[in-house]
């Protein structure tokens, strides 16, 4: 008889936890258990093997679920979560006919969340940024991505990604996006804000991001210009993403096949050559439906991404002024009626999709041994609920690296992850 797998956490009492394991059913198993060890899971199965498989620590936790439905935390891979300043009165202007261009002209858009993100001292920026965690957290976000992009001078950039460092429980992936749009101090003057970003800027940063990103669109930067900034991140260790084909078809695409870029967002603008290229190259298509929403535009072929096997992500590309939105559950429920995504598709693309758009497949995004021990307790008996039952916070609790990381809204159900030790225990 083999020796017990020793653990310090066990979940029991699910109705169906989904383990992400494969595609077909999201690897879903019917009363499902798993243990973890030092935040690091060591065994799933089925809870009837669970007693004869596991021994639990003296002091370790057992979390009862209680009939619910338990699955990965989400892993959002594109979002602007480190900002000052509000554009409410921007979104209401733009429905009311106002064109951006007016906006622009008139000091608002994205000039207004440079100028209050450069104003704002770091202290402010973690005070918002650890907020929007919670936020994030309380509807089931334990992986998150983090983008600069709104200081677009060295010293705001390296306050940003300072910001996004914040004390808290959700794990974090930080991009550099210095490479944004051209601030209005080199307005007219794109490519010598690209010589700046390459010459001062990622030099300086490194080290201080994982991945660097461009906006390579209509109206940002170009091809040549991205390419430039791609071949000083490579020299310096960073790896790649890139905003591409969103608002017009400029290659950006191809550029990120081209470079292996870990994903590729946006997307709306493709053809079938971008998709093959795609595909070829393993770049994920991380896509945005909440942004398509927000403004009133076509939607990325989700379909076409899928059948042509690309890896697809969802994300809610979280920022002020298109979508102003951290619940990812949200997003899903919109892919599934925009981008006519199955609930099964579009929950995968939200947990392990996201975490290869992250490069982080091997960590996260799924309930295996060997992974982090990130799992989020639903107020549902079915994970197909979550786009079904939307415009509610259908997140109870969560558990991120084996330990609680709170409830959803303050007060986590008491039948869910309440506070207890040994193995009788809530956690």
């Amino acid at each position: 008889m083999s020796e017990k797998i020793a653990a310090d956490l066990v979940l029991r009492g699910t109705c169906e936890l989904v383990t992400m394991s494969r595609r077909e059913e999201c690897g879903s198993l019917t009363r499902g258990a798993l243990a973890a060890k030092e935040g690091v899971i060591v065994w799933v199965g089925h809870e009837a093997d669970l007693e004869g498989a596991v021994r639990v620590d003296d002091d370790g936790v057992v979390v009862d679920a209680d009939g619910a439905c338990v699955m990965p935390g989400f892993v959002d891979a594109h979002t602007h979560m480190v900002f000052a300043g509000d554009r409410a009165d921007e979104y209401a202007a733009r429905l009311g006919g106002v064109a951006y261009s007016e906006i622009l002209a008139g000091g608002g858009g994205i000039n207004a969340t440079v100028r209050a993100t450069r104003e704002a001292p770091l202290e402010e920026l973690e005070r918002l940024t650890r907020a929007r965690l919670d936020s994030f957290l309380a509807h089931g976000t334990t992986t998150v991505e983090c983008k600069s992009g709104y200081g677009q001078s060295l010293a705001a950039e390296r306050k940003q990604l300072a910001a996004a460092r914040v004390d808290h429980p959700v794990r974090r992936v930080h991009t550099l996006l210095a490479a944004h749009l051209t601030p209005p101090e080199f307005a007219g003057r794109p490519d010598d804000y690209i010589a700046y970003v390459c010459d001062e800027m990622l030099p300086a940063l490194q080290g201080e991001a994982e991945f660097v990103d461009v906006f390579c669109d209509e109206g940002a930067f170009n091809v040549a210009q991205t390419r430039r900034v791609f071949d000083v991140a490579k020299t310096l260790g960073f790896r790649l993403k890139v905003h591409a084909e969103e608002l017009a078809h400029t290659g950006g695409a191809r550029l990120a096949a081209e470079y292996g870029c870990v994903s590729a967002d946006h997307l709306i603008r493709v053809d079938g050559d971008d998709l093959a290229a795609l595909r070829a190259a393993g770049v994920v298509a991380v896509l945005l439906p909440g942004t398509s929403y927000t403004l009133h535009t076509d939607y990325a072929p989700a379909r076409a991404f899928l059948d042509a096997g690309v890896t697809v992500a969802l994300a809610t590309d979280f920022n002020p002024g298109t979508c102003y939105c951290e619940n990812l559950q949200a997003i899903v429920s919109v892919a599934c009626q925009e981008d006519r995504l199955t609930p099964d598709e579009a929950l995968y693309a939200a947990t392990m999709g996201g975490a290869a758009a992250l490069g982080l497949q091997d960590e996260v995004g799924s309930l295996e041994a060997g992974k982090a021990c990130d799992f989020i307790v639903l107020a549902a008996r079915s994970r197909h609920e979550l786009p079904y039952h939307w415009g509610v916070n259908l997140v109870e609790g969560a558990i991120v690296g084996g330990r609680h990381a709170g409830p959803a809204d303050g007060s986590a159900a008491e039948h869910t992850v309440a506070d207890g030790t040994g193995p009788a225990g809530r956690s």
